[in-house]
């Protein structure tokens, strides 16, 4: 933390971030002081930008009635076998058009940003189909064209199985095997493949098949994994993850070998919250083992309904014991690391992307601490 800090910026990148004094008698600063705009952040807090690592945005209408089966203690289990869940979400988006699914896009992007967030990870999933999967890469990208913002784009065809598919689960990894995760990769529309590894979405097995795959076509996997039981991290560690998400459970003799790794421990409490769960992921072990932890929302219509990267802040600090500076952090740089991006995001220093969230408190603890209000005043995205 440096306290009466400044922060110089030219053509979208930091070109010295530091003490004011030092900023001010930088030789940048001494030549171009006449064309400086300043803006005044005494009394406030500057961060980096959020980068939330781990969104699903390609979605057309929330899912209410699962949400009031949950208020009567439905389980995300029983709404799923009843036909809620993920594959609710479905129809309306192999129905919808390539631009009005765009417009609901960039409506989360924008809504993500308005607390604070400059760079966003989102997926697809909600189409499993190669039409409807393209169709969602296709909005993310033309979404992402219109926000200031970053984006990184995410195929996840292996959400669950389809109904079509019900009977004929193999079918369906092989379409996405075969179909899918070229079609993405030649198009240049992913950055990721990411999968659903659980009960009652995709096999260990299914999961290494895919990321195999994936390696081939040149994108980098990433998995959820853990979020209602445990699952082989070791095992999957072979084919170089971007990150491990949710891990609500899992096996702890497996944490040496993530720590030793790249991949990032992504944790997603508004999940857990939203789902009204009572175990939420045990940062404090991730963290004492040596993992790398990032904090993301999980923005989705089923189970994390938030664009709030501060929300998830509180919740990390309230229900993981996170302190707010590992909370911070694990938003920021972390999930730049998350991303493949901490060479130009995640942190404010020279060389970076200028992106930069200032907030209407004068202690940094005060940005996990608010919660239910955004006190995000002003968010500068490549600022020139």
């Amino acid at each position: 933390m440096v306290k009466d800090g400044a922060i110089l910026c030219e053509n979208g990148k930091i070109l010295v971030a530091g003490k004011q004094r030092e900023v001010l008698n930088h030789p940048a600063y001494k030549k171009n002081k006449k064309k400086v705009k300043d803006l005044d952040c005494s009394g406030k807090t500057v961060l980096p930008g959020f980068v939330d690592s781990h969104t699903h945005p390609a979605f057309i209408h929330p899912r209410l009635t699962d949400f009031e089966m949950r208020t009567q203690g439905a389980s995300y289990q029983s709404i799923a076998a009843a036909g809620g869940g993920i594959l609710s979400s479905v129809e309306a988006v192999r129905k919808t058009s390539r631009t009005v699914l765009a417009d609901h896009v960039l409506n989360a992007f924008e809504r993500m940003g308005a607390h604070g967030t400059t760079t966003i990870e989102a997926k697809s999933g909600y189409g499993l189909s190669l039409e409807a999967e393209l169709k969602s890469l296709e909005s993310i990208r033309a979404a992402s064209k219109q926000w200031k913002g970053t984006v990184r784009s995410t195929l996840l065809g292996a959400h669950v199985v389809p109904n079509e598919f019900k009977d004929r689960r193999e079918k369906y990894v092989q379409q996405i095997i075969a179909k899918m995760i070229p079609a993405a990769s030649d198009r240049k529309l992913a950055d990721f493949v990411d999968v659903f590894c659980e009960e009652d979405a995709f096999t260990l097995e299914e999961t290494q098949e895919i990321f195999a795959a994936s390696k081939l076509a040149g994108l980098i996997p990433r998995a959820h994994v853990g979020q209602f039981s445990p699952c082989s991290l070791s095992a999957l560690l072979a084919y170089g993850p971007a990150s491990f998400d949710h891990l609500d459970h899992l096996h702890t003799e497996d944490l040496g070998k993530v720590a030793k790794s790249n991949t990032v421990a992504t944790l997603l409490p508004g999940a857990t919250y939203f789902l009204g769960h009572t175990k939420y992921p045990d940062a404090r072990e991730l963290i004492e083992q040596g993992v790398a932890v990032a904090l993301a929302t999980d923005f989705n219509p089923g189970t994390s309904p938030t664009p709030s990267m501060p929300f998830i802040l509180s919740l990390a600090c309230t229900q993981m014991r996170m302190s707010p500076a590992e909370a911070i952090s694990a938003a920021t740089i972390n999930g730049a690391h998350a991303l493949r991006l901490a060479d130009r995001k995640g942190s404010l220093e020279a060389g970076k992307d200028a992106d930069i969230a200032i907030f209407k408190c004068d202690d940094y603890r005060e940005v996990c601490y608010w919660f239910g209000e955004n006190i995000c005043e002003r968010v500068l995205i490549g600022e020139q």
